[in-house]
């Protein structure tokens, strides 16, 4: 009969962004244990809360399942002398698998007859494995970081305090560090510290909420949505959406309780974007704006307690904010009294990185690039292009970007417009920094899109050029972030312009800083581009083989080969391809480096060559135009026309003939076909 397995690791208070993938991982040891150990069940649950995490699965068998195994030996002629007595290679095996030199079955394999043993391993009970996995499992939960406690030989995210462990209601004897595991758990740190015992996985959640204890993060968070619309409402506001914030909260607290509070109307001439930087990320507030989405002087905390009185943890969280917004207000009042291009020259004493010199330094050089960019591309912005690029990070001597961080780029554009420097211009300050995460805003105007790709490209060849390449573990400059968001940029505002050529330039301005060769570091960077292309367009769902195929025979332009892989990835699915791709690869194989001679009629030998140029030619002028104009689809459909004259030489002639010339002039041809498909893909990359 199946039962339920329990668990519970109650710690102290575990940091919030730990706890979601926490679960998950949880989740992920007991089953693979569970598999791995045949072990049957029907389904896993778990759950956590800043002391606690849970774990329950349901219908977990009593025992291991039986299991047949089939195990090869010696050959028979090892295995037996002359006469048929058994050698010591048959007595070995027949020992070491528990079973007696007659209980061995031979069998004919193909590489001559050997000898097999076959026997069943009845299950162990699981109530006897489970002192082993349990430990095993808590021990192996990654965290992005962890401790040691006391003078204990075990790791975890926060010390831990207690462990419940049961199966079918009774306790799972095992040690952790220097706990034992047993049926008492814990209520609300503050308001039911008492410890009560535990019997399955329902008394245990009716019971810790009776103990102010919500241990489903799912309830914990539709809890705190509607006390946030509840108190946002009777305040006569609208709550600021914030989903991130919410999930973030619903981890900090085991029993949450929505208090409003408020702050001075004075503070309000503070940029809204400052006002909910300070509430959120210091304090974890939500904000609250009305019918017009204006921010009121109003915010709501989420408090881990059951109040007496809600008027104490209101004025604590006014006076707390208070405190916050007054200094917010002296740095705005302060940094208002010199304007933001005034602060440049200070950022030759800002280091950037020690090799790579100051901040200066680094603006000046994405400032070229910027500029050249904007020439290149849209040439009427070039001279917003470089005032952007150079107020860009004037806001980091900022004294409100010194105390919030956070907010670079943000106070960079309100003090520029105070300082009455064109809109774009300010706007731009801010979008350089775009995108700040995956699927992020990107920047709306040319100008900011100009300087975040000569600000980011720099940030990459630079630290490249230097030695300071992500690892798989550690990438402390955020180049994969940088490279990304350079990527989808260039798509989004469809830009075309040779990224090789962006860092070649960016090297050259790099020189003096450079402790590599150019261009190695130069190859480097664009395979690192390529690589975070390539893992972009297939997140999307196109195939990997096109996508890989694409990338390898060109990757100059990233608007062109995001063209390239969906015109490929269409005609893919078309009737003809397949048979296309085969004589295509067989071009390729025959042909290898290619051979760049002109071609002479004369040497024809075969009507199929004299139509196989005829073809060629008559393909050339509209494969050309289409590839002009993106049009890949069509221009892979064109090419396509050639398959049947390629596949007609194939047949007609040997095409590595005896007579060099011929020979020659042969591969000359095929060469000019190979050049044609090979700008769009590698053809020999493409699964069958």
């Amino acid at each position: 009969m199946s039962a339920e397995l329990f668990l519970e690791i109650g710690t102290e208070e575990i940091p919030a962004g730990f706890l979601p993938t926490a679960m998950a991982d949880l989740e992920r040891l007991v089953r693979k244990e569970l598999e791995t150990g045949r072990i049957g069940f029907e389904a896993i649950k778990t759950y956590a809360t800043p002391r606690r995490l849970v774990l329950a699965v349901s219908g977990v068998e009593p025992e291991q399942a039986r299991q047949e195994i089939t195990a090869s030996g010696p050959s028979v002629k090892v295995a037996f002398d002359a006469e048929g007595n058994p050698t010591k290679a048959a007595l070995g095996f027949a020992r070491s698998n528990g079973v007696e030199v007659a209980d061995l079955e031979r069998r004919q394999t193909d590489k001559g007859e050997y000898l097999f043993v076959s026997k069943v391993v009845e299950g162990r009970p699981t109530r006897e494995l489970l002192p082993e996995l349990l430990p095993r499992v808590i021990g192996a939960i990654p965290f992005k970081k962890s401790m040691r406690w006391k003078d204990l030989d075990i790791r975890f995210a926060r010390p831990v305090h207690w462990v419940v462990a049961l199966f079918d209601g009774q306790v799972v004897p095992f040690s952790y560090g220097n706990l034992t595991s047993g049926n008492l758990s814990y209520g609300h740190r503050f308001m039911a510290p008492d410890a009560f015992e535990v019997y399955s996985l329902g008394q245990y959640l009716e019971e810790l909420e009776k103990r102010f204890v919500i241990v489903d993060p799912g309830k914990r968070r539709q809890l705190i949505a509607e006390q946030l619309s509840d108190v946002v409402a009777r305040a006569g506001g609208n709550l600021n959406p914030d989903d991130d914030l919410l999930d973030e909260v619903t981890f900090l607290v085991e029993y949450p309780t929505a208090v409003m509070g408020g702050f001075e109307d004075k503070y309000l001439q503070l940029p809204p974007e400052l006002l909910i930087t300070v509430m959120r990320e210091h304090q974890r507030y939500f904000t609250v704006v009305d019918n017009q989405g204006k921010l009121l002087p109003r915010f709501v905390t989420i408090s881990n307690t059951l109040a007496e009185d809600p008027a104490v943890v209101q004025q604590g969280n006014e006076r707390v904010l208070r405190a916050r917004l007054s200094d917010a207000m002296f740095f705005w009042n302060e940094d208002r009294k010199v304007r933001l291009g005034s602060r440049l020259d200070a950022l030759k004493n800002v280091v950037y990185q020690a090799k790579l010199g100051t901040s200066y330094e680094k603006v000046m050089r994405f400032r070229a690039l910027a500029v050249e960019l904007a020439n290149q591309l849209v040439p009427e912005v070039s001279g917003l292009t470089e005032r952007a690029a150079l107020l860009a990070k004037c806001d980091l001597e900022s004294g409100m970007v010194f105390e919030f961080p956070e907010l670079q780029g943000v106070m960079g554009r309100e003090y520029a417009l105070l300082d009455g420097e064109d809109p774009r211009v300010a706007r731009a300050i801010y979008e350089h920094y775009l995108p700040v995460q995956a699927g992020g805003e990107l920047p709306s105007d040319d100008v900011g899109a100009f300087v975040s790709i000569a600000d980011k490209i720099d940030s990459i060849c630079g630290c490249f050029g230097v030695g300071l390449i992500p690892t798989g573990t550690a990438d402390p400059f955020a180049l994969r972030r940088c490279a990304i968001g350079i990527l989808n940029i260039i798509i989004d505002r469809e830009y075309r312009f040779s990224l090789p050529g962006l860092v070649e330039r960016n090297l050259e301005l790099l020189a003096d800083k450079l402790t590599r060769p150019a261009a190695e570091v130069a190859a480097e960077v664009l395979e690192f581009v390529r690589l975070r292309f390539f893992n972009m367009l297939t997140s999307q769902g196109l195939p990997n083989d096109v996508v890989d195929a694409v990338l390898s025979a060109a990757f100059t332009d990233p608007v062109d080969a995001l063209q390239r892989v969906r015109g490929l990835t269409s005609f893919r699915e078309e009737e003809e391809f397949a048979a296309l791709a085969t004589t295509f690869k067989r071009v390729i194989n025959i042909v290898k480096d290619g051979v760049e001679a002109p071609v002479d009629t004369a040497l024809f030998e075969a009507d199929c060559e004299g139509r196989l140029l005829d073809a060629l030619q008559g393909v050339s002028g509209r494969f050309e135009q289409f590839v002009a104009d993106g049009a890949y689809l069509d221009a892979l459909r064109t090419v396509g026309e050639l398959r049947s004259p390629v596949d007609a030489l194939f047949e007609g002639v040997m095409v590595m003939s005896p007579d060099e010339a011929v020979k020659t002039n042969r591969l000359a041809v095929l060469t000019r076909v190979a050049r044609l498909f090979q700008g769009i893909a590698d053809f020999s990359r493409i699964a069958a």
